[in-house]
């Protein structure tokens, strides 16, 4: 399913305006983890992600919101979830949480792995930038609910 038909889905089942608007990525910049992530949404494992500040401002990106929609795709483009943004924070990546990395539902949870896996993943961000990683460099963090394909009620 494409971007453009699970978001006219989407709005078609939930009764939400056609025109509302939303973005559409990947996780990982749509690279060889997108879709495992992507599985952890729609499993409902995964309800945080963290972007670097620095990456929105070299992009010129406007930060997300609470109440944004996203067309999460995998790896191949093609569309997977629906989700929508319920808390966005703005924190220094040596202040992140263990309650946010758990949050991001990746390997075993916890905020060392987390530090490891996003120290390499931002990195680039900084490189972009002209600069070094910043352990005091802001992260954008954000709490979003799966809204679509609907989640199965949890027993």
């Amino acid at each position: 399913m494409t971007e453009k038909e699970m978001w006219s889905s989407f709005c078609s089942e939930c009764r939400i305006a056609p025109d509302t608007p939303y973005e559409a990525w990947a996780f990982c910049g749509g690279g060889p983890f997108a879709n495992e992530l992507a599985a952890l949404v729609l499993e409902g494992t995964k309800t945080a992600t963290a972007s670097s500040l620095i990456a929105y401002e070299t992009e010129g990106a406007p930060l997300p919101e609470p109440g944004c929609y996203s067309v999460v795709l995998y790896e191949d483009g093609t569309a997977a979830a629906v989700i929508r943004d319920t808390k966005i924070s703005l924190v220094p990546f040596d202040e992140v949480s263990p309650e946010h990395a758990y949050k991001e539902g990746e390997g075993t949870r916890t905020l060392e792995e987390w530090r490891d896996i996003h120290r390499r993943f931002f990195s680039p961000d900084y490189q972009a930038a002209g600069k070094e990683f910043d352990e005091k460099g802001i992260c954008v963090l954000e709490e979003f609910a799966l809204v679509y394909p609907v989640p199965a009620p949890k027993e």
